[in-house]
């Protein structure tokens, strides 16, 4: 008998033949238990996948093993349904469409504002029509926060993995600024305190850094937490820097102190009808810090002793949460009462992973394209070819994977663009970045070699991979009108560099869209390391459900704006990102784009779409671009190398990289 209160999970099963020695074997499902009263080793039980395939309800006793042998036994309850009549995977983003297993209800009846860059200069991109002769808008984040700040009456609370009280809001004003405007974060903060209105930061206390008698150090990730809240002692402003766990025994918790607080959110209260106030919340990606402030132009040299000076470096909708117990007040303290609130119950904690069941959700009931733009794709880690034990299980590049294969087993169009950066923040040829590079690659060729065995399975002539899916990243190349810069830099030599992509987002069929805090890796989707927060919102009659056509609502042109800001254009094909028209043509200028980048002579780029520098394999494979082993200009290799250190060293380092991004 198992002595741990075991909680009634649901498990998404996904059943996969592998080719061996020209024979098909069809593994057994593990269920694995770790860490429970029982054993501290990993143990699970084991039912033959025949069995489940088959779809009849199991309901019996197996046998719990590990490697001294059996240990109990647990009592599996199994239905297994195939995606191809699993309404979940058919029916699309229905009007009343709701993530299942989420802490927080839906919310009907807000306004929703999607932004894409810190600051969009009006007539910069292309006029986007929508649907009812509707235009869509590009709106301008950071002087809009800036503006909602100043109107505030009552509260503004501020929460960032990184605030900088010297950074400026507004840079290119496009409305008469209120007075004092002009004013940097630090200096807007304290005078909206000193009006009354109560004035809360919470940043993420970086231990790395110190600022005392005794000791100044900016840290490892420079976040400016020690500075910031500085600047604010004395005044009526409460600054809170809070480490992400309590760390009472530092040697078993040495880890912890690199996992953060990621979350990202302006919160104020604002003018609502009549005399009333209503809340008004801003959350992304985007930290208030220096290096955050861009536009769709992503100058390399013009405005920087201007604009970026010391600073380069109606819908319904649904909050979603990385985050338990540890660092959140009211959460459940047992398996049952975390269960009736949507959370999971692991090692005597209540866990909110309520953004990656967001994100798996809203994968399987896609129906013709996925788009997704983030700082990191590393995940899936139980079915690279090397690593496995990595620890990295999220579940999002195989469900992507496997929605690409049920779409080709019922011979539909669908097509995945993923944009990443080229490389992740720090020294491309470091460790810890070649580590990071090494798994995002064992990734990628995962999800590749998923999809080329189900081309060949299903005998598709002339198919290939990156018909369905495809990885790009972003750059800029800029020819400078000025003297010669001193620097020795390469890069500066070449007039190149990429740009950073700090997104966290995803469009699901151009009906829905998740947008926040949360990366795509272990750390951000866990639940139990970094805290992020997410948001997931649609239109309800603007779904193919409900207009039996392709929906041109706001989360359309939220898109478009995007895409005419990677291309530099829009085509008719944009409309339709599911043919193979259209990622033909998006494949054609990211490589077009590449070789502009990667020559020596100045070539103007079409947009910033790049290809992301790896060429594959019609059976999946992986492999640099021929003479583009290296980065241009900083080195460190594309597909980076295996962690050379032991496992708990190299995820220190690694988990120390990932912190800020």
């Amino acid at each position: 008998m198992i002595k741990q209160s075991l909680e009634r999970k649901f498990w998404g099963i996904s059943l996969m033949k592998k080719n061996m020695n020209s024979k098909t074997d069809v593994f057994d499902v593990r269920f694995a238990l770790i860490d429970t009263y029982i054993s501290k080793k990993e143990i699970g039980a084991f039912v033959p996948a025949k069995r489940i395939a088959i779809g009849d309800l199991i309901d019996e006793w197996f046998p719990v093993v590990g490697s001294n042998g059996t240990y109990t036994a647990i009592r599996l309850q199994i239905t297994f349904t195939p995606c191809d009549i699993n309404p979940s995977y058919t029916s699309g983003i229905s009007e009343d469409y709701s993530v299942k297993r989420s802490y927080f209800p839906m919310r009907h009846g807000g306004k929703l504002t999607l932004y894409q860059d810190a600051h969009v200069i009006d007539g910069r991109l292309p006029e986007i029509g929508l649907d009812y002769g509707r235009k869509f808008e590009q709106n301008k984040c950071w002087e809009d926060i800036c503006h909602t700040i100043w109107e505030a009456h009552n509260l503004i609370y501020v929460i960032g993995w990184s605030i900088y009280h010297k950074v400026r809001l507004v840079r290119e004003d496009s409305k008469q600024l209120p007075n004092g405007g002009d004013l940097n974060l630090g200096e807007l903060l304290k005078y909206k305190s000193q009006q009354g209105v109560r004035v809360v930061l919470l940043i993420w206390d970086d231990k790395t850094s110190h600022d005392n008698c005794f000791i100044k150090t900016g840290g490892l990730m420079k976040t400016h937490d020690k500075e910031t809240r500085n600047f604010f002692k004395h005044s009526p402003v409460t600054c809170v820097l809070d480490a992400r766990y309590r760390i009472n025994n530092v040697i078993p918790q040495v880890c912890r102190i690199f996992y953060s607080q990621h979350q990202k959110c302006v919160i104020t209260d604002t003018k609502g009808h009549e005399n009333n106030r209503k809340i008004t919340a801003f959350l992304g990606g985007l930290d208030l810090c220096d290096g955050r402030y861009d536009t769709p132009d992503h100058h390399l040299y013009d405005d920087l002793n201007t604009l970026f000076k010391d600073d380069y470096h109606n819908p319904i909708f649904r909050i979603f949460r990385s985050v338990d117990s540890e660092s959140v007040e009211g959460f459940p303290r047992n398996v049952l009462a975390a269960k009736e609130q949507n959370l999971v119950f692991e090692k005597k904690c209540a866990i909110d992973r309520s953004i990656q069941m967001a994100y798996i959700q809203a994968i399987r009931c896609a129906q013709r394209f996925i788009f997704i733009e983030n700082q990191y794709f590393i995940g899936s880690s139980f079915a690279w070819t090397s690593k496995r034990k990595a620890g990295a299980n999220n579940l999002i590049p195989m469900e992507l994977a496997l929605k690409i294969v049920s779409k080709i087993r019922t011979k539909e169009r669908f097509s995945v663009y993923v944009v990443i950066p080229m490389w992740p923040e720090g020294e491309p040829d470091s460790d810890s970045v070649r580590a990071i590079l090494y798994w995002q690659g064992q990734t990628i060729q995962m999800m590749y070699q998923i999809i080329a065995q189900e081309l060949k399975s299903a005998n598709f002539e002339n198919a290939h991979p990156s018909d369905y899916l495809n990885f790009y990243c972003l750059g800029n190349r800029e020819e400078r009108h000025r003297e010669e810069s001193s620097s020795d830099s390469t890069s500066e030599k070449y007039d190149r560099f990429m740009i950073y992509v700090h997104s966290k987002g995803m469009i699901v069929d151009d009906e829905y869209v998740i947008i926040g805090s949360a990366n795509i890796n272990q750390r951000s989707m866990a639940g139990h390391r970094d805290t992020e927060i997410a948001m997931g919102a649609y239109q309800p009659h603007y779904t193919c459900t409900r207009k039996k056509e392709h929906p041109c609502g706001q989360i359309y042109g939220y898109r478009m704006s995007l895409w005419a800001e990677h291309l530099g254009c829009i085509e008719n094909c944009f409309k339709y990102p599911e043919n193979l028209e259209c990622v033909r043509y998006i494949n054609n200028v990211a490589e077009d784009n590449w070789k502009r980048y990667t020559t020596e002579e100045y070539n103007q780029l079409q947009g910033h779409i790049l290809k992301y520098p790896i060429e594959i394999g019609v059976d999946g494979s992986v492999n640099p671009l021929p003479g583009h082993e290296l980065f241009p200009d900083v080195g460190g290799l594309v597909l980076g190398n295996p962690p050379i250190f032991p496992p708990v060293i190299t995820a220190l380092t690694i988990e120390r990289n990932e912190i800020g991004k």
